[in-house]
C-alpha cells in the first residue's frame, strides 16, 4: 500500500472512529462512556481476527459471548445479548476479564450501537500499525481528559511532559520500567517509543520489551481497562499474556519487585482516604495511614507516601522521575523528613518547575523530581541539586497555548542527559540574573528551613512592571487558576476541620 493510501486510510478511520461523538453525546453518552464501549468491542473484533488465520490462536472467549455473537443482532436482541455478554465475561481470568471488569452498557440505543458495531466491524484492525491504532486511541483518551465532567483528566498526564521526562531519563533495552500510578499508560507508551526509536531491537529485545519491561498499578477499574488497551493498541502486551497493570493498591506493601526505571505522575490530592458503610447504612470517609517498616514517616499524605513508596521500588541503581506538587517540596513535619531521607539515601540531582495551566485537574502547582537510588552510605548521596524554573513569567492555558515538547526543550540541553555531571549553569547573579538553571549544594539545601526545596529567584514581571503585562486572556485564565488552586486548599482544610479525607 502507498504510504498517500495509507495515510487516507488511517485519516478516514480516526474520522469514522470519531464520527459517532456527537450524536452519542446528544443521547447522553459522553466521551469516556463511549471510549469504554469502543474498548469493550475493538477487543472482541481483534480477539475474533486472531481467531482466525494466519493467527489460528484460542483465546478462550466462549463462542456464545466472541464478536460474531454481536454482528447480527439488532434490536432489543442485540441490547440483552451485549448486557450478557459483558456480564458473563467481567467474570473471566487474565487480562479477558481486567478488560471487562465492572462492565456496563452505556449506549441505551440500540441501533446507536448497531452503527458502533459495524462501523469496527467493517475495518481490519490487526493489519493496522500499532501507531495508528494508538493515535486514535490515544486521542479519544485526551478528547475524554478535556472533558470537565467526566473527571478524568486526573488520570491523564500531558504527553509533552511524558516526553520531556524520559528523554531526560532516556531509558535502556532490556531494562524495566514500573509506574505505581498508571492512570492510562501513558508513561508506558513515551518509553516504549523512545526505545523503539533509538534502537535497533533484536529478536529477544522486541520479545522482552513487549511482555517483561512494564509493570504498574492501577485502583480505579475504568482507568486500568483503559491503560490495559492502549498498551494493547500500541503493540504492548498482548491479547492472552499476563496482565502487567495490577489493581491493588501500589501504597499498601512494599513492591514484590524492584525496577531500573520509575516514571510516574502520582493522582493529586493530598490525603489518602477509603470509603466504607458503618452498621447503620451510611458510607463514611477514613483517612489511610499507610504503616509501612520500610517509610522513613508516617503520614496520610498520599504525595510523601507515594515519593517513599517509589523510593523503595528502585534497584540500587534505579532512576525516578517523578511529578510532584509544591506541598512535597515545602512542607514540614513528615514532609521534611522525606525530603532529608531522600537527599541523604539518593542523588536528588534535579528540580523541573512547572507552571500552571498544563494539567487537566485545575489549581494544581507541581514539579518533576529526578533522582537515582543509591546503595546505603555514611554520608549523603545528595552533593548538589540543579532547579529549572519553567514557571515564573510562563503563561500555558490548555485550548490557546498547551505546553509543547518544543516548550521544554532548553531544559533538556540544560539537563544534558548524554552527561548531566558536565552541565553548566545559566544564572548569574551579575551577568544573567534571569537565567532559569541554577545550581544549589547541599550545605545550601540542609540550610534552609524545614530543608524546603521550592527555590525561585526570578523576579515576577506581573508584579512589577505593569508593562509587561501578559494578554488579558492569559491573565483571566491565571486568575482562575489562583482562585481554583486557593479552593482546593480551601477543602483540604475543610475536611481536615471535619474530620474527612479527601480522595
Amino acid at each position: 500500500m502507498s504510504i498517500n493510501k495509507m495515510s487516507n486510510n488511517t485519516s478516514s478511520i480516526v474520522s469514522k472512529v470519531w464520527s459517532f461523538c456527537n450524536p452519542l453525546r446528544d443521547v447522553g453518552v459522553g466521551y469516556g462512556d463511549y471510549l469504554e464501549q469502543l474498548t469493550y468491542l475493538l477487543f472482541l473484533k481483534m480477539a475474533d481476527e486472531y481467531s482466525k488465520p494466519p493467527h489460528n490462536r484460542n483465546l478462550n472467549i466462549p463462542k456464545e459471548f466472541n464478536w460474531e455473537s454481536l454482528v447480527n443482532k439488532k434490536g432489543a436482541e442485540l441490547e440483552l445479548h451485549y448486557a450478557t455478554l459483558l456480564r458473563e465475561l467481567s467474570m473471566a481470568k487474565g487480562i479477558l476479564g481486567q478488560i471487562f471488569t465492572k462492565s456496563q452498557n452505556k449506549i441505551q440505543d440500540p441501533a446507536m450501537l448497531a452503527k458502533v458495531i459495524d462501523m469496527i466491524n467493517s475495518e481490519q484492525w490487526l493489519v493496522m500499525g500499532a501507531d495508528v491504532k494508538g493515535d486514535i486511541y490515544e486521542g479519544l483518551l485526551e478528547k475524554n481528559a478535556e472533558d470537565v465532567k467526566s473527571g478524568a483528566g486526573q488520570y491523564f498526564t500531558p504527553r509533552s511532559l511524558i516526553k520531556v521526562m524520559v528523554e531526560c531519563v532516556q531509558p535502556q533495552v532490556r531494562k524495566t520500567i514500573a509506574d505505581p500510578a498508571c492512570g492510562t499508560g501513558g508513561f508506558f507508551l513515551a518509553a516504549y517509543d523512545y526505545l523503539v526509536s533509538n534502537n535497533k531491537l533484536d529478536k529477544d529485545q522486541n520479545k522482552f520489551l513487549k511482555l517483561e519491561t512494564f509493570f504498574g498499578n492501577e485502583i480505579v477499574a475504568g482507568t486500568r481497562r483503559l491503560a490495559l488497551m492502549n498498551l494493547f493498541l500500541h503493540n504492548i502486551g498482548d491479547i492472552d499474556s499476563v496482565n502487567f497493570i495490577s489493581p491493588a493498591d501500589a501504597l499498601i506493601a512494599a513492591s514484590p519487585a524492584t525496577y531500573d526505571y520509575v516514571l510516574a505522575n502520582p493522582p493529586f490530592g493530598k490525603k489518602s482516604s477509603q470509603t466504607f458503610t458503618n452498621g447503620e447504612g451510611e458510607q463514611k470517609k477514613e483517612d489511610l495511614t499507610y504503616n509501612r517498616q520500610d517509610f522513613w514517616a508516617t503520614t496520610s499524605n498520599k504525595q510523601l507516601n507515594f515519593v517513599q513508596h517509589i523510593r523503595t521500588m528502585l534497584k540500587t541503581t534505579g532512576v525516578a522521575a517523578v511529578v510532584v506538587p509544591d506541598n512535597v517540596l515545602f512542607e514540614g513535619g513528615a514532609g521534611e523528613t522525606v525530603r532529608k531521607r531522600l537527599l541523604e539515601t539518593t542523588d536528588l540531582h534535579t528540580i523541573l518547575r512547572l507552571p500552571t495551566g498544563i494539567f487537566y485537574a485545575q489549581g494544581v502547582k507541581a514539579n518533576v523530581i529526578f533522582f537515582d537510588n543509591k546503595p546505603a552510605s555514611k554520608n549523603p548521596w545528595t552533593k548538589e541539586i540543579w532547579v529549572y524554573d519553567y514557571r515564573t513569567n510562563i503563561h500555558h492555558t490548555l485550548k490557546k497555548n498547551p505546553l509543547k515538547l518544543d516548550d521544554l526543550r532548553a531544559f533538556i540541553e540544560c539537563y544534558n542527559p548524554s552527561n548531566r555531571h558536565l552541565r553548566k549553569e545559566t544564572f548569574n547573579a551579575e551577568s544573567n540574573p534571569e537565567g532559569r538553571w541554577r545550581k544549589f549544594t547541599y550545605d545550601e539545601i540542609i540550610a534552609r528551613d524545614k530543608t524546603s526545596l521550592d527555590i525561585s529567584w526570578l523576579k515576577d514581571n506581573s508584579l512589577a512592571d505593569l508593562d509587561n503585562l501578559a494578554a488579558p486572556d492569559v491573565l483571566a485564565a491565571e486568575i482562575v487558576e489562583n482562585i481554583e488552586s486557593a479552593l482546593f486548599s480551601f477543602k483540604e482544610v475543610v475536611n481536615e476541620l471535619n474530620g474527612d479525607g479527601n480522595e
